[in-house]
């Protein structure tokens, strides 16, 4: 019997991500959904835990709606100018 391993070989180096914000106390993240089902429901428990690990900071949720539609310039906007970072999910 022979046992294959269905994992491929990848093709290119691992990259590592180090993509990261420094927030403070004080600071605004914004939760932002991308209008799949359950994309809400997954940021308010992001939220909660992300809470317990970065005291001080607060949440603003934004949702899509439709999650074939762009968001809005209004907003990116908002997000931009009141947020230090953010987090967009998906949800199916």
């Amino acid at each position: 019997m022979e046992f294959l391993d269905p994992r491929g070989v990848p093709s290119r180096a691992i990259e590592p991500y180090d993509l990261r914000a420094e927030l403070r106390a004080g600071d605004t993240v914004a939760l932002f959904a991308n209008g799949f089902p359950d994309s809400v429901p997954f940021l308010e428990h992001v939220e909660k835990a992300l809470s317990q690990e970065l005291p001080g900071i607060t949440f603003v949720h934004y949702d899509k709606g439709n999650a074939s539609a762009l968001a809005t310039e209004d907003d990116l906007a908002s997000i931009a100018d009141t947020c230090s970072a953010v987090v967009a999910a998906y949800g199916h």
